[in-house]
């Protein structure tokens, strides 16, 4: 928090951000990792890919992912919509996600098979909204399709529209309901991880938009459509499959 707003930075080859937040909180954050479980290999999103394709096709008994800084933008433009986000794998399976806003102090965690908490306490998705054009989307038009985009700002199937900027926040928000729908066009392992675990075990639902579960043990881009419960996914899920734009 000290260098928000403040540190310098500097642009990858993507074009995306990168300050020495990110650096400087993956090292200590791995540091502390392999100290208490040296059993586990560590990939982080700042590592080069080459490393994070070694680090994923290792071995080792577990797999922590790692996103040192989720909203680098954000968080280099003053904005306080940030977050650190880091899961485990174990057996090719997400069993540990835990994500945490420093602005508001809010820790959102999920254990495999067991629930989901926001500050130790639990957490279980619930909206009153029973219809998609009820709910306010978090949607990032930016990795869309431009069909895609034309078609939901042209329909705009839901009441309203919302990008955080935060992918790893989005989901924890969309667990706790203060958004109901989720639309992007394709996350890292780093941005989904840890909240779509989150998501599920408080009670939301998330697949890609072919139908396939949003995890998958790769560096590849994974499409997202998710609800804070069964009955919007299925409304939100029928619409997209429907659209001659989509995916």
């Amino acid at each position: 928090m000290c260098r928000f707003n403040q540190g310098s930075y500097s642009f990858k080859l993507d074009g995306s951000l990168v300050t020495e937040a990110d650096s400087e909180m993956q090292k200590a954050m791995m540091l502390s990792l392999q100290h208490n479980w040296p059993e586990y290999a560590v990939l982080g999103e700042e590592m080069p890919e080459t490393e994070q394709q070694m680090q994923l096709d290792s071995n080792a008994k577990g797999l922590w992912v790692l996103d040192p800084l989720d909203g680098t933008s954000n968080f280099a433009s003053g904005i306080p919509v940030f977050s650190v986000s880091v899961a485990l794998i174990i057996n090719n399976e997400v069993v540990l996600g835990l994500i945490y806003d420093p602005n508001r102090n809010e820790v959102f965690s999920a254990i495999k098979g067991e629930g989901a908490w926001l500050n130790k306490k639990p957490l279980i998705s619930q909206t009153e909204r029973k219809f998609l054009n009820q709910c306010t989307a978090q949607i990032d038009f930016k990795r869309l399709t431009p069909d895609m985009r034309v078609c939901l700002s042209r329909e705009h199937p839901y009441a309203s529209q919302r990008n955080f900027g935060s992918g790893a926040l989005d989901w924890c928000w969309l667990a706790a309901g203060r958004c109901q729908i989720n639309i992007h066009g394709g996350q890292k392992l780093w941005d989904y991880i840890a909240g779509q675990l989150i998501l599920s075990e408080a009670g939301g639902y998330a697949k890609t938009f072919g139908g396939d579960n949003v995890f998958k043990r790769t560096l590849e881009t994974r499409s997202v459509m998710a609800a804070v419960n069964l009955s919007l996914f299925k409304q939100l899920q029928k619409y997209l499959t429907s659209m001659a734009c989509r995916n």
